[in-house]
């Protein structure tokens, strides 16, 4: 198992004004840091915890051999604890959206196995979050049904002794001439292992950030809520106690630069081709608040509270309408907020033109 991530997924890779650290944060050993704006991280440091899969918005770290959302569909089958010494990594790697998305498509209680995270080196971050996601899963499943997450102590022990026989195989194995390039080759994984790995921009990992898409656990999400009985009442709760989504608002300030829902990963902001409008999907919103960090004059708000109907009935909202007109200089489209009907950049340069024909004036 190994640790991977996706530059073009990573909110950071979308904007230098990114302010998103959720992955730095979470990293028990320290190993993610910044490289030039782009997390990078060394896979000797890294312990597979997979806490920074289960924080990450964008999904833009993944475990090999671990895939969550393929997790949760096998889960709805055996019902099994849930325990970092059973069938998963840290329990770090569950968001509130992917605990929700198992109590949802499971017939019982899911119980969670908290117990050794008491002795764990490394559950200072991990456990504060394991605990976070828990209620912010539970409150937000109360206000709709009856299902429930339950946390205890149980400290799980895997009985399994086959280990050391397998252990003993593999190393004799490996000691067939067939299988020595596999070995070298091991080798030499663990040598870069010892290497910070870093990623750089290319075309491709370019093109792939201009592509919108909806993470995999939001398509199980909507998908598991769509055979749920919907409520006689929505209730509404602050947006603070949810972490995966929201509702916003604009003021007047905004000018309609376009820059926010152009680069929304999800397309949960969106226009018109004429770019005279600012929609909005709550559905689509992973709240990883790139859109507030790249808005030049703060135009963009939460709500103070978050509608539950969202989940059941998502809606496209109309956030800000704006008056488009053409230039009657270069002929373009832009936004007009009154005055004459002259585009902002064809104002700067009949400005420039008039403040040079005034110095050449004061030459002579």
């Amino acid at each position: 198992m190994k640790l991977n991530f996706n530059l073009s997924s990573c909110i950071r890779a979308s904007s230098i004004s990114s302010n998103c650290e959720k992955c730095l944060n979470i990293c028990p050993t320290k190993t993610i840091k910044l490289e030039n704006n782009i997390p990078s991280f060394t896979p000797d440091e890294c312990v597979l915890c997979g806490g920074c899969v289960g924080i990450c918005p964008t999904e833009a770290f993944s475990l090999d051999g671990f895939n969550v959302v393929e997790f949760i569909f096998n889960y709805f089958e055996t019902n099994d604890i849930l325990s970092c010494h059973n069938n998963t990594p840290c329990l770090a790697i569950f968001s509130p959206e992917a605990l929700i998305s198992l109590a949802l498509g499971n017939k019982e209680d899911v119980v969670l196995d908290i117990g050794h995270c008491e002795t764990c080196n490394f559950a200072e971050n991990l456990y504060t979050q394991i605990k976070h996601n828990i209620d912010e899963a539970n409150f937000i499943l109360s206000t709709f049904c009856n299902k429930h997450l339950v946390a205890k102590n149980i400290k799980f022990e895997n009985t399994n002794n086959e280990k050391d026989t397998i252990d003993r195989r593999t190393f004799l194995n490996n000691l067939k001439p067939i299988n020595l390039l596999k070995t070298k080759k091991t080798l030499e994984e663990k040598i870069d292992g010892n290497e910070s790995k870093k990623f750089n921009f290319d075309e491709n990992i370019i093109n792939q950030i201009k592509t919108k898409s909806i993470p995999d656990i939001r398509k199980l999400f909507f998908t598991l809520l769509k055979n749920q009985e919907k409520p006689l009442i929505y209730e509404t709760i602050d947006s603070n106690e949810i972490s995966f989504m929201s509702q916003k608002y604009i003021d007047n300030s905004c000018t309609n630069c376009q820059m926010c829902y152009r680069i929304c990963p999800t397309e949960a902001l969106s226009s018109d081709k004429n770019h005279s409008i600012i929609n909005f999907n709550a559905m689509l919103c992973l709240k990883c608040n790139l859109c507030h960090d790249v808005c030049m004059y703060n135009s963009i708000h939460l709500q103070q509270a978050f509608d539950i109907k969202e989940f059941f009935e998502p809606t496209k909202k109309v956030m800000a309408h704006f008056d488009i007109k053409r230039c009657t200089e270069c002929n373009n489209n832009f936004t007009y907020f009154g005055g004459e009907v002259i585009c902002p950049r064809c104002a700067i340069e009949e400005e420039e033109a008039i403040s040079l024909h005034k110095t050449k004036n004061k030459d002579f």
